[in-house]
């Protein structure tokens, strides 16, 4: 099990899983960041999965290149930041400097630096919108904790704590408002119901385009790499 590759130009890398209820071979492509995993019944033997997975080739490369390749962060990278691509160039300055058409980071490697900085950004955008959305609701929250989600942008418990993806930085301030409001509008009413609808409308307004952009452009969010 673990990690193989489907040889070509490039190679695809997948990951081997067995599985105890899996009655047949399957392969999945990940929505949220284009891993491949290959299932397999408990006593398929690994080079009949991986025959398999030559067989659907063509179909693997077809919806890895609709999803688009992850990227590496590092100097000439397009990276969004509030919804606009700001270019990484290397600083002379310590830290990290936001200009309108390029982020500037000193350093060959930028990426985990990057990251921590999107993070707080986020923190302080969030923690803003949250305490507007709460204040306006009547309802405090408890916490915020940023992740990086790939399964949600955000969440709340039954206490009131709220959890984000700090990726939603690199969206417009209007698709990060939205999941603030989302998940604070939670805060009275713990479901999806048309009563939940009414208070995120009550405390954003339309909120359809945002959470269509999120529907149809998140998943590229995930394709930023950030590692060293």
């Amino acid at each position: 099990m673990g990690q193989h590759h489907l040889p070509g130009n490039p190679p695809i890398p997948l990951i081997l899983r067995r599985s105890a209820q899996a009655k047949r071979i399957s392969l999945r492509v990940s929505s949220l960041d284009g891993r491949v995993t290959l299932t397999l019944p408990r006593r398929v033997p690994e080079r009949e999965a991986l025959a398999f997975a030559a067989e659907k080739e063509d179909w693997l490369r077809h919806h890895l290149a609709r999803q688009g390749a992850a990227e590496a962060v590092g100097p000439g990278t397009l990276l969004p930041v509030e919804g606009f691509p700001r270019q990484v160039v290397a600083g002379t300055r310590r830290g990290v400097r936001l200009l309108p058409d390029r982020i500037e980071v000193a350093g060959t490697a930028p990426g985990p630096r990057l990251a921590a900085w999107l993070r707080e950004l986020a923190r302080d955008r969030l923690s803003a919108a949250c305490d507007r959305h709460s204040a306006a609701l009547g309802l405090p929250y408890a916490r915020i904790t940023l992740r990086d989600t790939r399964s949600r942008w955000g969440s709340c418990t039954q206490d009131g704590a709220l959890m984000f993806s700090w990726r939603l930085i690199m969206a417009a301030p209007e698709v990060l408002d939205y999941v603030a409001a989302h998940e604070v509008a939670h805060l009275a009413e713990m479901n999806h119901s048309p009563d939940f609808w009414n208070v995120v409308t009550q405390l954003y307004g339309d909120y359809a385009p945002a959470r269509a952009w999120l529907r149809r452009e998140g998943n590229a969010l995930h394709r930023y790499r950030f590692d060293p």
